[in-house]
């Protein structure tokens, strides 16, 4: 009789290439039974279609692409971690030996996608938020094994606080939460179980109360002010879609309601169901937004990685599949997030008067050793918050036209 398992890679298969589409490992014995082993190449990666409505993304993933890379006799080009992009620009390259780095390809257009897309949805969230704070709830919409990566890649795209517990082990980040239904349930009063959080919690822990678990949210709230009073801050809506209404009429409901009855220092967190539109709707009414699903299963950054350059006969030649731009380039911001230019190598653009062209291909991985400093998590997502701070309210105006 078969035990059950949790059905995730090891780190060891997907250091070694296991983790990959068979046609990639078919493909390197092919090349070696025909002597082009040690064909050099620069293969580029980038994104030639965003996702519908994106004008776009976040580059993500870069530290776990470089991890897998690592050892490898290859040179890594990339832009930083969190660089807002356009499609076809190149946010990677690789040189080197096809045969070296071609099985790889399958997990870290796997890494690259998956962090940058979800890293693209919390920044488009967290620019519809404005100076609203934005928690990430969405562990419950992915495999635990990546947990760790889809708290850090929310963190990134400029959420202010993530939920995993494991959190603060692997990214450093304190996780933050308020409180289930089920524990306001076993209960079976919601009085008894805000005062019983609020007797087992550390005083440092805010005391959020959940309002809508058997009873009208204001009344709930009203409930809650006059059983913590002062201690209370906040209380989270999180009404079934099937029960919502109109969400807005009901947070201007609470707050009107709570404020007649002193409490004008409480904050309204509304969670459950939510994206950037919902935000964008909610967000001079609602203190905070627990978002979850919409950040975690986002649409998906379309990376692909293709050879654009082969050397031959002591020159490097600029080839590619058609539909592609051949040769190897550089990417030029002018001194505005997503005022890029590309070029071809060796040609440097003019920005204009008073703008120097500040090239963002940076070399990361030479001969297999890395060469660059790696950020923190914290200067990344200041990084991406720099960028969204002077795109101004793109999003919500995307919402306003649909």
């Amino acid at each position: 009789m078969a035990r059950p398992r949790l059905y995730m890679a090891s780190l060891e298969d997907i250091k070694k290439g296991v983790v990959t589409d068979v046609y990639f490992k078919r493909t390197v014995k092919v090349l070696r039974d025909h002597g082009l082993c040690g064909v050099k190449v620069r293969a580029e990666i980038h994104s030639y279609k965003l996702p519908r409505g994106y004008e776009w993304g976040v580059f993500a993933g870069l530290e776990e692409a470089l991890w897998l890379l690592e050892g490898l006799n290859v040179r890594v080009y990339a832009v930083p971690e969190g660089t807002l992009f356009r499609p076809r620009d190149p946010v990677m390259v690789i040189e080197g030996d096809y045969c070296e780095f071609a099985v790889f390809e399958t997990a870290l257009l796997g890494i690259l996608r998956h962090e940058s897309s979800i890293a693209t949805k919390a920044a488009r969230i967290k620019l519809a938020a404005g100076d609203r704070s934005v928690l990430f709830f969405g562990l419950r919409a992915l495999h635990p094994a990546i947990a760790p990566m889809a708290d850090r890649a929310a963190y990134i795209g400029g959420v202010d606080g993530v939920a995993g517990l494991h959190s603060e082990k692997y990214i450093g980040v304190k996780p933050v939460g308020t409180m289930p239904h089920a524990m306001i349930i076993i209960f079976g009063d919601p009085v008894k179980a805000w005062k019983a959080f609020d007797e087992s919690m550390d005083p440092g822990i805010p005391r959020i109360a959940l309002v809508d678990t058997f009873c009208d949210e204001r009344f709930e709230s009203i409930q809650a002010y006059r059983a913590l009073g002062s201690r209370l801050y906040g209380v989270r809506l999180d009404t079934p879609s099937s029960r919502r209404g109109d969400m807005r009429a009901i947070v201007e409901e609470v707050r009107w309601a709570l404020d007649l009855e002193g409490g004008k220092d409480v904050k309204i967190v509304v969670s459950g169901g939510l994206d950037e539109c919902g935000v964008c709707r909610l967000r001079d009414v609602a203190d905070a937004f627990g978002v979850g699903t919409s950040i975690a299963s986002p649409p998906n950054i379309d990376f692909s990685m293709d050879i654009v350059e082969v050397y031959r006969d002591g020159r490097w030649i600029p080839t590619s599949k058609r539909g592609k731009l051949p040769g190897f380039k550089k990417l030029y911001r002018c001194c505005r997030p997503l005022n890029h230019i590309v070029v071809p190598a060796g040609v440097t653009p003019s920005c204009g008067e008073g703008c120097e062209p500040e090239e963002l291909l940076r070399l990361y991985i030479d001969g297999g050793r890395i060469v660059t400093e790696l950020p923190s998590v914290e200067e990344i997502r200041a990084y991406v918050l720099k960028q969204l701070k002077m795109l101004g309210d793109d999003v919500c105006r995307l919402c306003s036209e649909h």
